[in-house]
């Protein structure tokens, strides 16, 4: 009882009105959720978009960067054009939660919308219909098949994948495969995220000590990182060396 007891006056604080604020301007997008506006970082909320180290499978089939492919689709649709946003709380990486729009236009929902990023949380409703109109498009990640963002994060052999059609009978081994992510999904994603047996999330840069001996295919949790920023926002701490 004292454990949800202070469970709930946690959340009660972060998501009080003195988490509240308003925030204007063009913002550096570090992923497909996740901006920065006058330095402070802000999760897009209800909804999830793929991590910048997920692979999806594509209309034939064939595995491509989805979580790269939603940040830079959400760059492109920016263009340089100043965001609102407005916050309310912080998830568990410090981040504030918002709803931003570019000149009237909710992001967030176009995220949804344009298939880069799915309904998620508590407001989960919000975004739903958005996501319907994606699928019957087979836009964005509708295209072929994926792995939930949420589910990417925590995957193994009995994750589920879905597609708006259907999904290829190889679509497991292609994946959820071990190998799957022994290769950084892109050559701008070099940064290689670890955790350690006490669950801190650390980071290793090209050129740090032991960087070449990191095994990434070898736990589940281990990741591909494209900048430090992003490593920084979503809960991982730079190695000493």
């Amino acid at each position: 009882m004292k454990r949800r007891a202070m469970i709930a006056a946690f959340l009660a604080v972060i998501s009080s009105p003195a988490c509240a604020a308003k925030l204007s301007g063009p913002p550096r997008i570090v992923d497909g959720n996740t901006i920065e506006i006058e330095q402070t970082k802000i999760r897009l909320s209800g909804i999830d978009a793929p991590e910048t180290d997920q692979i999806c499978l594509d209309t034939h089939g064939q595995k491509w960067a989805c979580g790269i492919a939603a940040r830079d689709e959400l760059i492109k649709h920016s263009n340089g054009q100043t965001w609102d946003c407005h916050t309310t709380g912080r998830d568990e990486y410090g981040r504030s939660l918002g709803s931003c729009f570019i000149a009237g236009e909710d992001v967030n929902a176009w995220m949804v919308r344009s298939g880069w990023a799915l309904s998620w949380g508590r407001n989960i409703h919000i975004y739903a219909v958005y996501e319907v109109v994606a699928s019957h498009a087979y836009a964005g990640l509708w295209s072929g098949a994926f792995i939930t963002p949420w589910d990417w994060r925590h995957r193994n052999k009995g994750t589920i994948i879905i597609g708006a059609s259907s999904v290829p009978t190889d679509a497991q081994e292609l994946l959820l495969g071990s190998a799957l992510l022994s290769d950084p999904p892109s050559p701008e994603c070099l940064i290689k995220g670890t955790v350690g047996g006490n669950g801190e999330r650390i980071y290793h840069v090209p050129g740090q000590f032991g960087y070449g001996q990191i095994d990434m295919t070898k736990k589940r949790g281990e990741r591909w990182l494209c900048s430090e920023a992003e490593a920084e926002a979503t809960g991982w701490r730079k190695a000493a060396r």
